[in-house]
């Protein structure tokens, strides 16, 4: 995530502010410019950059909730920002709890949206083009024998609300033995199985993806079964990213596709902030240093992506550590991991462009 701050006050904003805490400023979030912007009130509920004051904004609908701080182009006569947009069924909002975890959703899911559109994917709404595209359904459980499965199936992404439940989180988290499981690493786990099915009609692809990931003609469903009932090969950490990557080659792409999502938002989070890796009290230093000169969605040599990642999550984990918690980065990655993060970063490298949305 870029580093955000307020253009009145120069003040220091989070990505999901909707007011400067500081100077009381509206505040609103353009995908055009993937910018925040500090926002005038302007007649009929329309605002204005305080900065360039010629274009007029509204909020996206969902800001009545709480939920969205996205502004959208009056030009554009949408009610919905375009991560609101990919919405197709949220939860019953006459219920308080279900309130509060869609807002929990919605932040994560806006964050993914923003790593796609720096990304420059084709991030597109099902809702009217049925045979293409992404939406969302926000669901809870009927009853105790009718439980909904957080999956994907062609575009549409389903998330049981109960993830948003940190208790329940938690519990799935440690009834499957995961040692991360977050909102945002949901929704970049399936969206992941959605840029499969993107890429794979490119004729190129097939090929290099079989000689990383397996072969994805594996019975699914078979594969899953034989996953719950003996877990993960002792080996796994040699070739996969997590246990559940050694299920079936989809799941071991969408598990390494999330781990880039994960890898490209915190290293642009650490260049933004000008963060640098010097141990001054370690004698050999070789291999923990890292000075992030450079945004991560601007570069094309994922080594030098790598370099920087290792010694900045060291670091992480270390200070994780010193607060009394466990490992902020519970992962180790081999060498075919990287082959594989490799291989996603030249695939989106290569499909970017497909969208409106500048690269910054």
């Amino acid at each position: 995530m870029k580093l955000y701050t307020c253009s009145n006050c120069h003040s220091l904003i989070y990505f999901e502010n909707n007011v400067c805490l500081h100077c009381g400023y509206t505040l609103g979030f353009d995908a055009v410019s993937l910018s925040m912007l500090t926002l005038v009130l302007e007649k009929d509920n329309l605002f204005s950059d305080s900065v360039r004051k010629q274009e007029k904004f509204h909020f996206c609908k969902n800001a009545e909730f709480g939920t969205c701080n996205w502004i959208i182009p009056v030009a554009e006569h949408s009610a919905y920002c375009q991560a609101c947009d990919l919405n197709r069924i949220i939860p019953d909002l006459t219920k308080n709890e279900n309130l509060k975890r869609w807002k929990n959703i919605e932040i994560a899911k806006h964050r993914l949206v923003y790593s796609l559109l720096r990304l420059r994917l084709p991030v597109q709404k099902k809702i009217g083009e049925e045979e293409t595209g992404i939406a969302f359904d926000f669901m809870a459980d009927t009853s105790p024998k009718e439980k909904i499965m957080t999956g994907h199936d062609n575009g549409i992404i389903t998330l049981n609300i109960e993830e948003a439940d940190e208790a329940e989180r938690v519990k799935h988290k440690l009834d499957l033995g995961e040692r991360y499981r977050t909102l945002l690493g949901h929704f970049r786990h399936e969206i992941g199985h959605y840029y499969w099915e993107v890429f794979s009609k490119d004729p190129d692809f097939i090929e290099k993806y079989r000689s990383l990931f397996g072969d994805e003609q594996k019975d699914y469903a078979e594969a899953l079964k034989i996953y719950y009932q003996n877990g993960a090969p002792a080996d796994w950490s040699e070739h996969f990213i997590s246990p559940y990557a050694t299920s079936h080659s989809w799941e071991d792409w969408a598990e390494t596709w999330a781990h880039y999502l994960h890898l490209m938002d915190t290293l642009e989070t650490a260049f933004s902030f000008g963060i640098r890796i010097q141990p001054e009290t370690v004698q050999n230093t070789k291999g923990i240093q890292a000075s992030i000169q450079q945004d991560p969605y601007d570069m094309e040599d994922f080594k030098q992506i790598m370099k920087w990642w290792l010694p900045l999550t060291f670091a992480l984990n270390s200070l994780s550590r010193g607060m009394g918690y466990g490992d902020f980065y519970p992962f180790v990655i081999s060498e075919a991991v990287v082959n594989k993060l490799q291989f996603i970063h030249e695939l989106c490298l290569k499909n970017a462009g497909n969208t409106r949305f500048p690269r910054w």
